[in-house]
């Protein structure tokens, strides 16, 4: 695509459009988008009249703007994130109809841990993350999973930090840290009390393709003073379940 004055292009600058709403700010204005992209207000307009004509981008009776449904279609069109929830979700109901908290999957995507799925019991402890939510690689049981088995560049460069304390107790030494991915590695699931949230245990273990590759990780959220050992068992028998899955579907 063109490059502006700035040098910056029409798709980096639609990018930015779209990353200002987030699921505590699903409708804003064309002026409050602009703000947040940091354009000029007549690109914003500009920008954001051509993606509501399109469709990725609708108004409401106020003329506020909110993300289109031709958005959500087009990316749910052969999204490797669709076929993998698809594939997941049958073993993670049983999981969660075991533990009855809260039940994740999650994936690998440009060096954090974002979230494609959750199922949470009405009543279930504490647990920020959301689908569509994202997290550092090493704050999360599910991102030591993927950091674990990710690429050893990412895990050199994570662990090269900064490495941000999301809790008092998240692993933010990188000798430690280089020890606690090791153990998930050798062990093939971590159990990581309190990295996110002081009152809550984060269980998970690594999803895998027929070959062997991780490709996601699977998890549960549990009160601290919740045993993991059945946790663990579910969580194992589920991550076969879903790899035998994938397996089935390869095109």
């Amino acid at each position: 695509m063109a490059n502006s004055r700035s040098g910056e292009t029409v798709t980096e600058r639609i990018v930015r459009v779209l990353e200002t709403f987030d699921a505590d700010r699903t409708v804003q204005t064309t002026a409050e988008i602009g703000r947040r992209a940091r354009l000029p207000s007549s690109t914003a307009h500009r920008v954001v009249a051509g993606l509501v004509e399109c469709g990725l981008l609708e108004r409401d009776e106020q003329q506020r703007v909110r993300l289109g449904m031709r958005l959500w279609e087009l990316a749910l069109r052969g999204s490797h994130a669709l076929r993998l929830r698809q594939a997941a979700l049958p073993f993670m109901e049983r999981v969660q109809a075991r533990v009855r908290e809260h039940t994740q999957l999650a994936v690998l995507e440009n060096g954090e841990t974002l979230f494609v799925e959750r199922l949470s019991h009405p009543h279930a402890g504490a647990n920020i993350t959301r689908i569509a939510g994202r997290l550092p690689l090493h704050a999360s049981s599910s991102g030591l999973v993927l950091l674990a088995h990710g690429p050893e560049e990412l895990r050199e460069r994570v662990l090269a930090g900064p490495l941000e304390a999301v809790s008092p107790k998240t692993v933010t030494d990188p000798a430690l840290l280089r020890r606690v991915l090791a153990g998930v590695r050798r062990d093939g699931v971590v159990v990581a009390p309190g990295t996110v949230e002081a009152v809550s245990t984060g269980v998970a273990v690594p999803v895998r393709e027929g070959r062997g590759r991780v490709v996601a990780a699977l998890s549960v959220v549990l009160p601290r003073s919740t045993p993991t050992g059945p946790a663990a068992e579910a969580l194992r028998s589920a991550a076969a379940g879903i790899s035998a899955a994938l397996g089935a579907r390869r095109p």
